[in-house]
């Protein structure tokens, strides 16, 4: 099953602004992101959603595709409707990579595609098991609550699910990946509704589709990776790019 990949990219974000394109490594952050995506097998196109002029500008020494959009868009997934509605026709599953996840890997989107391949679902996203360096209670890093058929229950910054007591029995802590995978339909509705108040709340968009009964598939993996959210976050990636390098 083969996908368009978008990736939505903002120039101001809040806690981080022009993260997106951060070059300590040579390279704009995002640019990490579309060649981790190049790699995928089930990928037919991968698109840059920008909403800034800057953005464009330190991708075109890449050959990276890019497109303008929409710079009052509340979510990505609103970025990533507006151009999938200009590529109509081109596949019925849209790909939502998200724009600061430098160190996702190939195999989860490819992975991701064939298990909406096989299931029912109309979107889908990936997960980790929280690793023992990692701390929960961190609201950079996005848990997940997972039903035991697969399902998303609820996405929280905070340390959910919440331990009242300490009974010897501790709950599996799970990290969200930024990644999703769409049925084009669901994703032009999605994009049709309002922010709800858990979104709006969390400053989580996934919640949106949760909010309207919209089921949401998580498949677990193994592989730890995270966005970057903070300068902090972003220079610990810049120190294991050169690492590898």
């Amino acid at each position: 099953m083969a996908a368009i990949a978008v990736i939505p990219a903002r120039f101001a974000s809040s806690r981080f602004p022009g993260k997106t394109i951060a070059n300590d490594t040579g390279k704009p952050l995002v640019q990490h992101v579309v060649d981790q995506v190049r790699q995928c097998q089930r990928v037919e196109e991968i698109i840059v959603a920008a909403d800034d002029e800057r953005i464009v500008s330190a991708l075109k020494p890449f050959k990276t595709r890019c497109v303008m959009t929409d710079p009052s868009h509340p979510s990505g997934t609103d970025r990533v409707a507006e151009v999938a509605g200009r590529i109509a026709g081109s596949g019925d599953i849209i790909l939502n990579v998200q724009g600061d996840e430098p160190d996702i890997e190939p195999r989860t989107i490819d992975d991701l595609l064939e298990q909406m391949k096989q299931s029912g679902y109309e979107m889908m996203t990936a997960a980790t098991p929280f690793g023992s360096s990692a701390d929960p209670r961190d609201p950079n890093l996005v848990k997940v609550v997972i039903s035991r058929t697969g399902r998303a229950m609820y996405f929280s910054r905070s340390a959910v699910p919440f331990v009242r007591e300490a009974t010897g029995v501790q709950p599996t802590y799970y990290l969200h990946i930024g990644i999703y995978a769409y049925r084009r339909d669901v994703l032009v509705r999605l994009a049709g509704w309002k922010p709800t108040p858990c979104e709006s709340a969390e400053k989580l968009e996934q919640l949106r589709a949760l909010e309207h009964d919209v089921p949401i598939g998580v498949m677990r993996v193994e592989q730890w990776s995270h966005g970057i959210d903070t300068p902090a976050q972003y220079s610990e990636f810049v120190a294991r790019y050169r690492n590898r390098t």
